[in-house]
């Protein structure tokens, strides 16, 4: 017999310690005067104790207003913890669509010729904004996504960073002087912002990475509409609805939540769309393909940072202590479902035994704590991110991988794993898992250690851990990543960096100069000042 959603919530009494006590405290923030979008809906099979939880009505954000999808269609958006309705949303056709690019077509006339000081002081107020509605924000991120509170609190500090660092720059937006050959005449390189660009933003950050997706774009002039991640539609609709009027004006930055079904025709759709006239995409490499493809047909440029499996590479003088933190850290982080997680950790045969045991004894330290109000790696996205993580672990465990760490999956919760000895033949060696998975790699050499590295199609994210700077910085020069940290983990961001990865983990950059110069085209100019000589 199939168990009802009240004895699916009393098996899972983690779940339970997870939430309740969080939405208590929250009970207050979400009042209709802050938010009226937000309502209350009582789900015992949420919290046995019959009280009322909220589930969160997100609506597309079209020139400044909230706006239903013209068919009326909405999805809901069930979390992968207590399989009950966490948000409702508004379901996009490409009509609606269409409606949000001609808002933000119609706002760029006014927008691009706004000065730098102007657009400056909308962001900052836009970073203001933000950080004020940062607990209501974090809360809803942990409900549709199961993160960690630490996660999502990191999500809206980097996110308001973000947008004062792109308040930064709106002065930064410079061209140059060109020498010309042509006697009294100027010549100039301008930058110019593209016009209405279409941003698409994941789930996993969904807070970062879906502000970086706007925020240098609007700083440069353009005007931007974000597609929703319809796994977290929510979370996105009140980051807009924060920073939408009070902050940026009507138009410059437009919402478009649609169900997943709808998702290829809509996003195809919009790429089409004349009036878009650049795409950026974060999300896996597979999906980055089929954006390059579709948005190539229309010679429309485009911005993208995918996929990785980003080594840790532990040479035989590093501080072992150092490293295993940092590894730890880089493949268990908010259960290693990040693009720079730490995908292998490749250790020199002459120190791999006493690392694996050190790192092993890290893992097992956090077995059974992430469960509860406080769980320091949150949960997986679904069950069935768990399933096919397990089914990557038992490939290699059958195939001669020793499992050090971890157990089968309870839900979305799954134990931080290591994997030792993992070689070629198993799939986990190439596939980037997207979990709490460390495949630990023992190589004889230095050069062995560079050659697994980049035996991958990803180059995103890199770390050595060497007490011996000059060698380590030798061997970064032989590593393949748009990315490289020494004695420091994977994951690490910033708002001013150049992100971004080689081969198949994407090309262009977001953050600092990289971002100008996706966000805008390079134009000549030429001023003469004395009657052009022409041949006829």
């Amino acid at each position: 017999m199939a168990q009802s959603r009240r004895e699916k919530s009393e098996a899972a009494g983690y779940v339970i310690l997870k939430y309740s006590s969080v939405l208590r405290r929250q009970r207050s923030i979400f009042g209709p005067e802050i938010y009226p979008e937000i309502g209350r809906f009582r789900a015992d099979s949420f919290n046995t104790s019959g009280e009322e939880l909220m589930v969160t009505k997100a609506y597309m954000i079209i020139d400044g207003n909230d706006t239903k999808a013209i068919s009326g269609r909405t999805f809901d958006r069930i979390s992968g913890i207590t399989e009950s309705v966490v948000s409702t949303a508004s379901a996009a056709s490409i009509e609606d669509a269409r409606e949000a690019i001609k808002s933000a077509a119609k706002a760029f006339t006014l927008w691009s010729r706004t000065s730098p000081l102007v657009r400056r002081d909308c962001l900052a107020r836009a970073a203001a904004r933000l950080e004020a509605a940062s607990k209501e924000i974090a809360t809803v991120m942990m409900m549709e996504t199961g993160a960690a509170k630490s996660w999502a609190d990191f999500n809206v500090k980097l996110a308001c960073d973000v947008l004062r660092e792109a308040a930064a720059l709106t002065t930064h937006v410079t061209g140059d002087v060109i020498p010309t050959n042509t006697p009294d005449s100027l010549s100039l390189a301008t930058r110019e912002p593209w016009g209405v660009c279409l941003g698409i933003a994941p789930w996993n950050a969904p807070i970062i990475l879906f502000v970086r997706s706007f925020a240098l774009a609007v700083a440069c002039g353009n005007t931007v509409v974000m597609k929703a991640s319809e796994l977290c539609p929510a979370t996105h609709y009140l980051i807009v609805k924060a920073i939408t009027n009070d902050a940026l004006p009507p138009g410059v930055v437009n919402m478009v939540s649609h169900a997943a079904e709808d998702a290829p025709e809509i996003v195809q759709a919009m790429i089409a769309d004349p009036l878009v006239k650049h795409v950026n995409f974060t999300g896996s490499s597979h999906v980055g393909r089929i954006i390059a493809t579709h948005a190539a047909q229309y010679l429309k440029p485009v911005l993208l940072e995918l996929g990785g499996k980003s080594p840790t590479i532990v040479l035989d003088d590093a501080d072992l202590d150092d490293a295993v933190d940092a590894a730890a850290f880089g493949s268990f982080m908010h259960q290693g479902q990040v693009c720079m997680a730490t995908g292998r950790v490749i250790v020199l045969e002459s120190v791999a035994d006493e690392f694996v045991e050190k790192f092993t004894r890290k893992a097992k330290a956090l077995e059974r704590t992430n469960y509860g109000e406080n769980a320091p790696l949150g949960a997986l996205i679904s069950k069935a991110a768990a399933a096919r993580i397990e089914t990557l672990i038992r490939d290699a465990v059958e195939k001669g991988a020793i499992r050090r760490s971890g157990s089968n999956p309870q839900g979305t919760f799954m134990d931080p794993t290591v994997l030792d000895r993992v070689t070629p033949e198993m799939e986990i060696y190439y596939a980037e898992a997207f979990g709490p998975v460390a495949p630990v790699i023992r190589v004889k050499d230095v050069d062995q250690a560079v050659e697994i590295a980049n035996d991958t199609e990803y180059g995103l994210s890199a770390a050595i851990f060497s007490r011996n700077i000059a060698a380590a910085m030798a061997v970064s020069r032989r590593i393949e990543s748009g990315i490289c940290h020494i004695n420091g983990p994977t994951i690490q961001d910033e708002a001013q960096i150049p992100f971004g990865g080689v081969k198949a983990s994407g090309y262009g950059r977001f953050g600092g100069r990289g971002s100008v110069e996706a966000f805008t085209y390079l134009r000549w100019l030429t001023i003469e000042t004395r009657k052009h000589h022409y041949p006829f």
